[in-house]
């Protein structure tokens, strides 16, 4: 049993391969949190806590003799709101007599086989991996006001998911100020936090910060998970690094605003809090309705942040994306945009794609400005018709071209926006997000189209079936290039305003989900200004997401490297381009381009007309490669290799197969210096006594001496060389 509930001590134990999680219902009917680490069979965790008076903690009233018991000292599971507990909340709640006050206790609970599901929100799959579930029911008698904790066990990944139904019980409306998916309260341990911060064209950079009696405050309040701050958070021992120490990983299945909040108290304990930002939300409960949280992703390693990693990529590619993609060999296409940005027609799009699939690519993505009247990005969002003096005859005749060349075709759409210079905002300047008598904030001179609202999405809905009810298109890029203001729609009521960013968030879900029942053959690829939303929440409707808008290979290392913590190489989305970079006008060769973008869902992002012979061979090469290496890259286990003695100077990264039988190891320079150290290896993840065949050097070594001997390397000379290493278990 992945889930045991000790009656006699109402201690819930939620166990996995690699952990155990207690959580226990105390004499005050709070859930307090016991225990998450190395599995501890079932003993009852509650033995390490003491009570003592701690001065202005306070006590609930019925244990007033008990100066020991206070909610501001004991290590809670879900805690309530101004009642005792001064930490950081993840509750708040306007009752209609203006009390804000929130106590959950426990009522009931209840397990079952299987996992539970969300309806409008994204979820950890079952798919075919086995899932327990657990339901906890807390409720304020007063208030009125229920809280059913759900729980969601997978032993063999080593995950528990958890998330929070809200529902009003009471005769009366309650306001929902902040309603968080996940508390914990992590005792005891000197932790550090890692988060992903970053910024447009240079994302999900991790930054480490040893934590000191204090609250730490990560969010996004932009519309979307963000370029600047990812919904995903470690903690982990001082010491740990990529092959020790215990680390912990919580990841929010949420695509929209979102907030983290690290608090370590007067008594060391820890907590975490993640969920939908509560800066401008609202929600109104009416009598019987129910608020539903975002889930979340948790795991624990003892082994590192490799490892942590590992299972967030087995959970995001097996039970986060849609099972269809698991085995699915994603085709290397090329897309538009840098090779002809909005200056292009027929001829000259058909001139690209027949070049490009001399070289071997296989799927043709035709970018931005093929609709409406867009020859520039200030005009023409929301048109989604074709633009008929650019597609002479339409997008059926360019695509069925395009189709007979042996390439597949996809296009790029950004559906959640709408220019002020279209025919549909002419005729719908209500659909636009704007505050009454404000001039609206504008980016891209582009407003954001309300998806809040049915109409919208079903006007979305029909036109991009049209689009591909009329062309055999089978990818879309979906886009997102600006952060959303003005959280004002026209169609709620004013006490509903603060619904506004929340539901924009469902109804781009909703339409995505609609979208993929009406198309199951149509991969969509997520995109906001490449990695402004790459979170799982995306993930589960897009299994794979356009990393960044920067494509200079240098720069992509970090990216793709912090990206890694959490997300697998199968979803990100990582192209060859031009050099110099049309970003940062670095020159790079070809061959680390290749290298770099290897490590994704590859593909190309230039003009193969301009190429020279021997890039078009490069090219060729790097196909090939790329699908000799497919499995080994797309589902082998990932590992950052960080030797500190080269690791101002090179980025290695590495793939093993799940039968350790075969591994790809790459290194990147970044750094060349003159009569510099060799470079230095050591591999990760192999069979210590099976011998392998390194074919570039022409060596045969056990796993244990590619592990712990290491290889030392030529020194690479060079404008950014770049060096991959293949080995094979020799049997």
């Amino acid at each position: 049993m992945s889930i045991e509930y000790i009656k006699e001590k109402k201690v819930f134990i939620l166990n996995t391969k690699k952990s155990s999680y207690q959580i226990k219902v105390d004499e005050t009917g709070a859930l307090r949190h016991l225990y998450y680490g190395r599995p501890v069979g079932s003993s009852d965790m509650d033995y390490r806590y003491k009570k003592t008076d701690r001065g202005f903690s306070g006590n609930p009233y019925e244990q007033a003799a008990d100066r020991g018991c206070s909610f501001d000292t004991m290590p809670l599971e879900y805690s309530g709101f101004g009642v005792g507990d001064y930490r950081v909340s993840p509750l708040k709640v306007r009752l209609k007599n203006g009390s804000r006050s929130v106590d959950p206790r426990y009522v009931s609970h209840k397990m079952y086989k299987g996992k539970y599901i969300l309806e409008g929100l994204p979820y950890v799959r079952e798919n075919d991996s086995k899932a327990e579930s657990l339901e906890v029911r807390l409720k304020d008698e007063t208030a009125g006001l229920s809280f059913i904790l759900s729980y969601g066990v997978f032993e063999e990944f080593n995950v528990i998911t958890r998330t929070v139904k809200i529902v009003n019980d009471s005769d009366e409306n309650v306001e929902l100020e902040k309603a968080s998916s996940m508390c914990i309260d992590m005792p005891f341990g000197n932790y550090d936090l890692i988060h992903f911060s970053g910024r447009h064209c240079m994302e999900r950079r991790p930054e480490r910060d040893i934590l000191s009696q204090e609250t730490i405050t990560l969010s996004s309040k932009r519309g979307m998970s963000s370029h600047h701050s990812n919904p995903f958070v470690i903690l982990c021992d001082r010491n740990a690094n990529e092959d020790n120490g215990d680390c912990y990983g919580f990841m929010l299945m949420y695509s929209g605003n979102h907030k983290e909040e690290i608090e370590k108290d007067q008594t060391g304990s820890v907590r975490v809090i993640m969920g939908i930002n509560d800066e401008g939300f609202s929600w109104k409960l009416e009598k019987g309705e129910t608020f539903q949280t975002p889930e979340t992703i948790l795991t624990y390693s003892y082994e590192g942040f490799n490892e942590l990693s590992h299972t967030f990529h087995k959970t995001i590619r097996k039970n986060v994306c849609d099972k269809k993609y698991i085995d699915m060999v994603r085709p290397v296409l090329i897309n538009s945009w840098e090779a002809a940005y909005f200056d292009f027609d027929e001829e000259k799009i058909y001139g690209l794609a027949e070049s490009a699939k001399e070289l071997g690519v296989e799927m043709f993505v035709l970018d931005d400005g093929w609709f409406g009247k867009r020859n520039n990005d200030s005009c023409g969002l929301g048109d989604w018709f074709v633009n008929e003096d650019k597609l002479k005859g339409g997008l059926k005749k360019l695509v069925d071209r395009i189709n007979t060349l042996g390439l597949k075709f996809g296009i790029w759409i950004e559906p959640e926006m709408i220019s002020e210079d279209s025919d549909l905002y002419r005729a719908h300047p209500d659909w636009a997000l704007t505050d009454p008598d404000r001039k609206p904030m504008v980016a891209r001179d582009q407003l954001v189209i309300d998806m809040s609202r049915q109409d919208v999405r079903d006007y979305l809905f029909e036109s991009i079936s049209g689009l591909l009810n009329k062309a055999n298109i089978e990818y879309i890029k979906w886009d997102f290039n600006r952060s959303v203001s003005n959280f004002y729609s026209k169609l709620l009521p004013p006490d509903r305003q603060g619904e506004v960013a929340h539901r924009f968030v469902l109804g781009t879900y909703e339409l995505l989900d609609r979208l993929e029942k009406a198309f199951p053959k149509v991969m969509i690829e997520g995109c906001a200004g490449g990695g402004g939303r790459f979170d799982a929440g995306m993930l589960f409707y897009c299994p794979q997401i356009w990393c960044s808008d920067n494509t200079d290979p240098i720069a992509r290392l970090s990216i793709q490297k912090g990206t890694s913590y959490g997300y697998p190489v199968s979803s990100m989305g990582s192209h060859v381009s031009v050099s110099p970079n049309h970003q940062t006008n670095r020159s790079t060769p070809f061959n680390t381009r290749g290298l770099v973008a290897m490590s994704g869902t590859f593909g190309y992002e230039l003009d193969p007309g301009k190429l020279s012979e021997e890039e078009k061979k490069a090219i060729g090469k790097q196909i090939r490669d790329f699908h000799k290496y497919y499995e080994l890259i797309q589902k082998g286990d990932y590992y950052r290799i960080s030797e500190e003695s080269f690791s101002n100077h090179y980025f290695a990264w590495e793939f093993v197969s799940e039968d350790k039988s075969e591994a790809l190891m790459n290194i990147a320079a970044v750094n060349v210096e003159v009569n510099s150290a060799f470079p230095f290896i050591k591999f990760r993840g192999l069979k210590e006594d099976s011998f392998y065949r390194v074919e570039e050097l022409g060596l045969k070594l056990t796993g244990g001496a590619l592990m712990y001997g290491g290889l030392s390397l030529d020194i690479l000379r060079g404008d950014y060389p770049a060096l991959q290493l293949y080995i094979k278990e020799d049997k």
